[in-house]
């Protein structure tokens, strides 16, 4: 299995503990929101869930240093959604409208520049197969109206969780559907019986998780120690190995997951 977007070498960066992490990442985003504004006039980021990823955006929605950035300026993907109904506490687009989207409206946010992914209940019914081809063709359009060229858009930023497992987004090691997410003209796929409960979901894949210009893997907690130290010794059946930025590709780790390092 080759790897993808192999363009960049991962760098890594370790923090004590899970919430200075969070601090430090939300931090780091702005910076880097603001510096895709400044370079060409919007920027795009693709959001992760997860306990680090939620608080990440806390943190930013809590930031003084958010307020310099323009919002109504800004993108919001999502790396992969849990296919159950809209209202689902599970949904990390649910979760992430507690944590930052509501603040960040009042701020500027566009509504419309909110990309969820779609519900069980949504216009699709309980078809994830039609629901991921309806979010390849909003990121087609957004590509379109970027005017670049290519099945998605420019992401500034794609930020990923690993689990101990060493999965990112919803693509898990020796599942199906990472198989079927690397073949051409596939961006986004329906992901059944997954071995993480919701056992469906929707997920990018891993040739637009590479597209991105930035890949920052944000990985908190001893049990993730394994995954990390096995996914940066390079390519190999963790789908976190294969993933990288064609700029620039970031480990973001507290001091327990890069404990084996």
């Amino acid at each position: 299995m080759s790897s993808y977007g192999s363009r960049s070498a991962a760098e890594v960066v370790v923090h004590p503990d899970k919430g200075s992490l969070a601090a430090a990442v939300a931090a780091r985003l702005v910076v880097r929101v603001l510096d895709a504004q400044v370079r060409r006039g919007r920027a795009s980021v693709v959001l992760t869930g997860g306990t680090v990823g939620t608080q990440v955006l806390r943190d930013v929605a809590s930031s003084p240093a958010s307020r310099a950035v323009d919002w109504s300026r800004v993108d919001l993907w999502w790396g992969d959604e849990r296919f159950v109904t809209a209202d689902d506490g599970d949904r990390n687009a649910v979760q992430a409208r507690e944590a930052v989207l509501d603040a960040l409206a009042r701020q500027g946010l566009r509504e419309e520049a909110v990309h969820v992914m779609p519900a069980s209940d949504g216009p699709d019914g309980d078809d994830p197969d039609a629901a991921a081809a309806r979010y390849a063709a909003e990121l087609a359009t957004a590509a379109r109206e970027e005017g670049v060229g290519g099945a998605v858009p420019v992401f500034d930023v794609l930020m990923l969780g690993v689990g101990p497992d060493g999965h990112v987004a919803s693509l898990f090691p020796g599942h199906p559907s990472l198989e079927q997410g690397q073949e051409v003209g596939h961006e986004v796929i329906a992901v059944r019986d997954s071995p993480k409960p919701p056992p469906t979901r929707l997920s990018l894949t891993l040739p637009v998780i590479a597209s991105a210009e930035e890949v920052w893997l944000v990985v908190g907690g001893a049990d993730k120690a394994e995954a990390v130290a096995e996914a940066l010794a390079g390519p190999g059946r963790l789908p976190a190995s294969l993933v990288s930025g064609t700029q620039r590709t970031l480990w973001l780790l507290d001091r327990e997951a890069a404990s084996r390092l």
